[in-house]
């Protein structure tokens, strides 16, 4: 299929536009820079200048494709909750320009939105519509998609790492570094789940070539890290003291980050790998923190 893929030159997009490749798939790129175009040349995919900020360039991009992989977002978290909405404009974009082809469209949300009560692993057979974390807009809209008729298929994902990056963790490291105390909330046994990014690339693929329209798939290779354990594996590889905060002051300690930080959000992906047959390869989040170089580390 000819796909045309948000956040081509992003963190995930980037390693899924190899994985698409080599599937025999062509890759229509989004970019709105030269340096994200020249990058797309170089890796064999097409370069489509637009972004998200213009539903008319998705549009028109999604309309010169067989199929969508939306995997672009904002990451400024300091303004989740209007970036939400700015997806939520990107995906009904998305599915207009898609509309009368018979390929999926592929959204991403997160795992949090399929939590049906607390301490519970999330799964793929709930959607909770009524869920505070602004990112349910992305859901909702696709919800609306699909009863417009669009193959609509969502990967949820947990986060997402590597050596490099780690989703939520990144800035995580960052509020470290700054504060001189790697800090979790309480005994710090609320849980994160977490998939290394190559297999992420792989079940992105696997959803757009089985995914069944209105299925959501959960991209999670970890159930659940205890923040305690991630939090102590940030000490390390920084030098600087592990410590346990109140809820008060977690806030004030994380900033944005203080609305995601105490959450347990433990998720499967059993449905997933048996649907698909993803069977998750990658090192674990924890391994991936133990590995990387703190001294280059980035959250940009």
């Amino acid at each position: 299929m000819r796909i045309f893929l948000t956040g081509a030159t992003g963190f995930i997009g980037s390693h899924l536009v190899p994985e698409l490749l080599g599937a025999g798939h062509q890759v229509l790129g989004l970019t709105r820079s030269d340096a994200g175009a020249k990058a797309l040349i170089e890796g064999g995919a097409e370069p489509y200048r637009g972004a998200l900020e213009d539903p008319d360039s998705l549009r028109a991009g999604a309309a010169k494709a067989d199929a969508v992989i939306h995997c672009a977002f904002d990451h400024d978290f300091s303004n989740f909750a209007a970036n939400c909405e700015k997806d939520r404009r990107a995906i009904r974009a998305l599915g207009e320009g898609l509309a009368g082809s018979a390929g999926p469209l592929v959204i991403t949300s997160g795992t949090g939105m399929g939590a049906a009560e607390p301490g519970r692993p999330a799964t793929e057979d709930v959607v909770d519509v009524n869920n505070p974390n602004p990112r349910v807009a992305s859901e909702l809209v696709g919800a609306e998609m699909s009863a417009a008729g669009a193959k609509v298929v969502v990967v949820r994902l947990p986060q997402v790492h590597d050596t490099r990056k780690q989703g939520l963790v990144s800035p995580f490291i960052e509020v470290a570094r700054q504060k001189g105390v790697s800090a979790y909330v309480g005994e710090g046994l609320n849980r994160w789940p977490a998939a290394h990014v190559l297999d992420v690339a792989r079940l992105y693929r696997l959803a757009l070539e089985q995914g069944r329209a209105g299925e959501r798939f959960n991209a999670v290779a970890e159930e659940g890290v205890p923040a305690r354990d991630i939090a102590a594996a940030v000490g390390k590889g920084l030098g600087v003291p592990v410590v346990s905060l109140s809820p008060e002051q977690a806030s004030e300690h994380f900033g944005w980050l203080g609305f995601f930080v105490g959450m347990d959000l433990p998720a499967s992906s059993a449905w997933t790998r048996e649907r698909l047959g993803w069977r998750p390869q990658g090192p674990g989040l924890i391994t991936d923190l133990e590995h990387m170089d703190y001294g280059a580390m980035s959250v940009a």
